[in-house]
Protein backbone atom coordinates (compact mmCIF):
# COMPACT_ATOMS: atom_id res chain seq x y z
CA UNK A 1 0.00 0.00 0.00
CA UNK A 2 1.38 3.27 -1.11
CA UNK A 3 0.02 6.17 0.73
CA UNK A 4 0.35 10.15 0.32
CA UNK A 5 -0.32 13.34 2.47
CA UNK A 6 -2.83 15.83 1.26
CA UNK A 7 -2.13 18.96 2.07
CA UNK A 8 -4.65 22.18 1.41
CA UNK A 9 -3.19 25.44 1.86
CA UNK A 10 -0.48 23.43 3.96
CA UNK A 11 -2.87 22.03 6.10
CA UNK A 12 -2.87 18.23 6.37
CA UNK A 13 -6.56 17.64 4.42
CA UNK A 14 -6.53 13.59 4.05
CA UNK A 15 -4.74 10.42 3.11
CA UNK A 16 -4.78 9.43 -0.35
CA UNK A 17 -3.55 5.46 -0.65
CA UNK A 18 -2.82 3.47 -3.78
CA UNK A 19 -3.33 -0.22 -3.27
CA UNK A 20 -4.36 -3.74 -5.06
CA UNK A 21 -7.74 -2.52 -5.37
CA UNK A 22 -7.55 1.20 -6.45
CA UNK A 23 -7.26 4.26 -5.05
CA UNK A 24 -8.75 5.39 -1.17
CA UNK A 25 -8.93 8.79 -0.32
CA UNK A 26 -9.91 9.96 3.26
CA UNK A 27 -10.12 13.20 5.26
CA UNK A 28 -7.96 12.68 8.51
CA UNK A 29 -10.31 13.87 11.83
CA UNK A 30 -8.57 17.05 12.54
CA UNK A 31 -9.05 18.42 8.96
CA UNK A 32 -12.68 17.46 9.43
CA UNK A 33 -14.02 19.27 12.33
CA UNK A 34 -11.46 22.36 11.47
CA UNK A 35 -14.62 24.81 10.25
CA UNK A 36 -12.62 26.75 8.11
CA UNK A 37 -10.99 24.33 6.04
CA UNK A 38 -12.48 23.72 2.82
CA UNK A 39 -13.46 20.49 0.94
CA UNK A 40 -10.21 19.83 -1.28
CA UNK A 41 -12.97 20.11 -4.15
CA UNK A 42 -16.85 19.75 -5.39
CA UNK A 43 -16.25 16.03 -5.74
CA UNK A 44 -14.37 15.59 -2.37
CA UNK A 45 -17.17 17.13 0.02
CA UNK A 46 -15.88 17.01 3.92
CA UNK A 47 -17.40 13.83 5.07
CA UNK A 48 -16.28 11.10 7.65
CA UNK A 49 -16.27 8.20 5.15
CA UNK A 50 -13.41 7.24 3.04
CA UNK A 51 -14.20 7.34 -1.12
CA UNK A 52 -12.73 4.49 -3.02
CA UNK A 53 -12.28 4.17 -6.78
CA UNK A 54 -10.40 1.39 -8.86
CA UNK A 55 -8.54 4.44 -11.14
CA UNK A 56 -6.66 7.61 -9.78
CA UNK A 57 -9.92 10.02 -9.07
CA UNK A 58 -10.04 12.69 -11.62
CA UNK A 59 -9.59 15.39 -9.42
CA UNK A 60 -5.63 14.25 -8.28
CA UNK A 61 -5.19 13.69 -11.99
CA UNK A 62 -5.82 16.85 -13.19
CA UNK A 63 -3.17 17.79 -11.34
CA UNK A 64 -0.94 15.77 -13.44
CA UNK A 65 1.09 17.31 -16.13
CA UNK A 66 -0.11 16.52 -20.27
CA UNK A 67 1.68 16.48 -23.60
CA UNK A 68 5.36 17.59 -23.58
CA UNK A 69 5.56 18.67 -20.17
CA UNK A 70 4.26 14.97 -19.01
CA UNK A 71 6.62 13.39 -21.32
CA UNK A 72 9.86 15.97 -19.76
CA UNK A 73 8.77 15.03 -16.10
CA UNK A 74 8.64 11.25 -17.01
CA UNK A 75 11.76 11.07 -18.72
CA UNK A 76 13.79 13.77 -16.12
CA UNK A 77 11.87 11.83 -13.56
CA UNK A 78 12.51 8.36 -14.91
CA UNK A 79 8.64 7.56 -14.54
CA UNK A 80 6.56 4.96 -16.62
CA UNK A 81 4.31 7.77 -18.01
CA UNK A 82 1.43 5.35 -17.17
CA UNK A 83 2.17 5.12 -13.25
CA UNK A 84 -0.15 7.66 -12.15
CA UNK A 85 0.77 7.86 -8.71
CA UNK A 86 3.83 7.92 -8.74
CA UNK A 87 3.68 11.22 -11.10
CA UNK A 88 1.32 12.43 -8.67
CA UNK A 89 4.01 12.02 -5.97
CA UNK A 90 7.33 13.77 -7.58
CA UNK A 91 5.33 16.44 -9.15
CA UNK A 92 2.56 17.51 -7.14
CA UNK A 93 4.58 18.69 -3.75
CA UNK A 94 4.76 22.10 -4.59
CA UNK A 95 3.74 24.45 -7.11
CA UNK A 96 0.73 22.79 -7.75
CA UNK A 97 -2.53 24.67 -9.42
CA UNK A 98 -4.69 25.83 -6.64
CA UNK A 99 -4.81 25.10 -2.69
CA UNK A 100 -3.84 21.63 -2.92
CA UNK A 101 -0.46 19.90 -3.09
CA UNK A 102 0.35 15.71 -2.81
CA UNK A 103 3.81 14.62 -0.69
CA UNK A 104 4.70 11.42 0.09
CA UNK A 105 4.45 10.07 3.25
CA UNK A 106 7.82 8.63 4.09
Amino acid sequence: MRRANVYCREVLAGILENGPAGYRFQYVPDYLHHAAGPAISLSFPKQAAAFESPSLFPFFFGLLAEGDNKALQCRILRIDEDDHFTRLLKTCAVETIGAVSVREVP
